[in-house]
C-alpha cells in the first residue's frame, strides 16, 4: 500500500554549534490533501455562486484594492476582471455624482450604504444609473479587512419611471374648456403641498389619471403610488388589505402580510370609491389620518406610517354625511382641497381633441392609419350625452378603429348600442343624420347642389333624403 507522506528535515546542532544530526519528521498528508481539496471546492463553490448573481459583485481590501469582480460586473462597467483586480476601486467605479466610489467611503466612514442610487462611467464613457448596497467585511478577530459592494443596472427602472412621470405630466391631460383650465390651475397648486385631496366625479371621468397625475408631480413621485378600490373588495376583507394581517389572525392566514397603508408609506395611498367604505372602518381610516398609526390584524404593535391620502368618489358625500352613512369628521380630514371633474357632456369642446388623442393612441396599437372621422360622426359624438364620460368615449373610438377599413372612422364603424334608445340618452341615427343635413343646407345658404358635394352624395339621393327626413 502506497502513502503520500510530507517529510520534513531539520539539523540538530550541538552545543558548539556543529551540526552532528538530522531530526526527519514524517507527516501522513492525507488529511492535509482532504483539508486542501475541501477549500478549493468551497473557494469554486462561492466562486461559482458570485458568477451566477445578477448584480454586479466586487470586493475590495483594507487598502480599497479591489480583490474581485463578478461577471455582472464586467457587463455593467465593460471592464474585464483581470483589467481591475489590484486597483483602487475609485479608478474603476468613476461617478460624475461623487469623487469617490461608495464602497470606499464605507470604509472610511464605516457606515454601510443601502440603494443609493448613482450614475456610473463605464469603460468606453458611457453613464449608467446604478443602485448601489455596501458592506464592511471583518476577520474572526473583528478586524476590518475589506467590504463588499453590490450594484444594479437601473437604465430600464429609470426609463420606464420617466415614462410614467411623462405620462402623468400636466401635459397629457387633455382638454381646453374653461372648466379644464380651472384643473390645471387647481392641480400645479395641489401638487407642490402634501394636503389630502378629494376628486369628486362621474364614473369614467378620469379620478384615477388625476390622482397619479398629483403623486407623480409632488415630492413623493419617488416614493409608491399604491390604490385601493374600496367598492371592489368584500367588507369583511377590506379591513386586511388596508392595514394587513398577523399570521393567525383568522383562517387562511398562513403568513404577516403587509396592507396597502404600509406599502404606501413614503409615498401616496389612492382610496378610490370611498364613498362606499363601510362605516365600521371609517373611524381607522381617520385615525391614521389624523395620528398617522395603525395595527395590522390580530397584532398589537402599533405602526406608524407616512402616506398622503388622495380619495376619489363619484357619489355625493356630502349627502351620505346627511344621510349618516358616512363620517362628518372623515368627510372634512379629506375635503381639505377638494376637485370636481366635469362630466363630458359639461365640456363638449373637448371631444375633438380627446378624439385624436385616442386616434393616434389606437393607430399604434392597431398599426392603422387612420387620419379622423367624417363630419356627420363628428356632430354626432358632439351630440351624445355620454354618460360612461371620457371612458365610454375611449371605448367608442377603439371600436371604431378596429371595424374602420380607410382613413376615416364612419357611421357604421361605430357601436350599435349608441343609436338604441334607453336610458343612456343615446340620439337616435335619424335624428343625427336630420340635424347634420339641416346644418350643411344651412351653412350653403340652401344650395342644394352644394350641400350634396359636401354630403358626398348625389343630388338625387339628397332629395331622397330630404323627403324621407321631412325636411323642407
Amino acid at each position: 500500500m502506497t502513502i503520500k507522506v510530507l517529510v520534513s528535515v531539520n539539523p540538530v546542532k550541538s552545543p558548539e554549534g556543529k551540526t552532528n544530526q538530522h531530526l526527519f519528521v514524517i507527516r501522513n498528508i492525507f488529511e492535509y490533501l482532504f483539508l486542501l481539496k475541501q477549500l478549493v471546492q468551497e473557494r469554486n463553490f462561492k466562486e461559482a455562486i458570485l458568477e451566477s448573481i445578477l448584480d454586479g459583485v466586487f470586493t475590495i481590501d483594507s487598502q480599497f484594492r479591489i480583490t474581485s469582480f463578478n461577471k455582472a460586473a464586467e457587463n455593467i462597467t465593460g471592464y474585464k476582471k483581470e483589467e481591475v483586480l489590484g486597483k483602487n476601486c475609485s479608478e474603476v467605479m468613476k461617478s460624475p455624482d461623487a469623487d469617490a466610489c461608495p464602497l470606499k467611503k464605507t470604509l472610511e466612514t464605516g457606515e454601510n450604504v443601502s440603494n443609493y442610487e448613482m450614475e456610473i462611467i463605464t469603460k468606453n464613457g458611457k453613464r449608467i444609473p446604478v443602485s448601489v448596497n455596501t458592506a464592511i467585511l471583518y476577520d474572526e478577530k473583528g478586524e476590518v479587512i475589506g467590504g463588499v459592494e453590490t450594484f444594479r443596472d437601473m437604465s430600464e427602472i429609470v426609463r420606464l419611471r420617466n415614462e410614467v412621470r411623462h405620462r402623468f405630466s400636466f401635459g397629457n391631460i387633455i382638454g381646453k374648456s374653461d372648466c379644464m383650465q380651472i384643473i390645471y390651475d387647481k392641480l400645479e397648486v395641489i401638487s407642490v403641498t402634501d394636503s389630502n385631496v378629494l376628486i369628486e366625479g362621474e364614473t369614467g371621468t378620469g379620478k384615477d389619471l388625476i390622482a397619479r397625475t398629483i403623486h407623480y408631480n409632488s415630492m413623493r413621485k419617488d416614493k409608491p403610488f399604491v390604490k385601493i378600490n374600496c367598492a371592489a373588495i368584500p367588507e369583511n376583507l377590506l379591513e386586511s388589505e388596508l392595514f394587513g394581517y398577523k399570521k393567525g389572525a383568522f383562517t387562511g392566514a398562513v403568513m404577516d402580510k403587509m396592507g396597502k397603508f404600509e406599502a404606501a408609506d413614503g409615498g401616496t395611498i389612492f382610496l378610490d370609491e370611498i364613498g362606499d367604505m363601510p362605516l365600521s372602518l371609517q373611524a381607522k381610516i381617520l385615525r391614521v389620518i389624523e395620528e398617522r398609526e395603525f395595527e395590522r390584524l390580530g397584532e398589537v404593535e402599533t405602526r406608524k406610517v407616512d402616506v398622503r391620502v388622495i380619495a376619489a368618489t363619484n357619489r355625493p358625500l356630502k349627502e351620505l354625511v346627511e344621510q349618516g352613512k358616512f363620517r362628518m369628521d372623515l368627510y372634512y380630514r379629506l375635503n381639505v382641497v377638494r376637485i370636481r371633474l366635469p362630466a363630458l357632456r359639461e365640456r363638449a369642446e373637448d371631444i375633438p381633441l380627446l378624439l385624436d388623442h385616442f386616434i393616434e393612441v389606437f393607430n399604434k396599437k392597431f398599426n392603422k392609419k387612420v387620419k379622423g372621422v367624417e363630419q356627420r360622426v363628428m356632430d354626432f359624438l358632439l351630440d351624445y350625452s355620454w354618460p360612461g364620460n371620457v371612458r365610454e368615449l375611449e371605448n367608442v373610438i377603439e371600436h371604431a378603429m378596429i371595424h374602420a377599413r380607410g382613413d376615416l372612422i364612419r357611421f357604421d364603424n361605430l357601436p350599435d348600442y349608441l343609436f338604441e334608445e334607453g336610458e343612456s340618452g343615446a340620439v337616435s341615427l335619424v335624428d343625427v343624420e336630420r340635424e347634420h343635413i339641416l346644418r350643411v343646407l344651412k351653412s350653403v345658404n340652401n344650395n342644394k347642389t352644394r350641400a350634396s358635394k359636401i354630403l358626398g352624395i348625389s343630388r338625387s339621393t339628397l332629395w331622397r333624403k330630404l323627403k324621407e327626413l321631412n325636411i323642407e
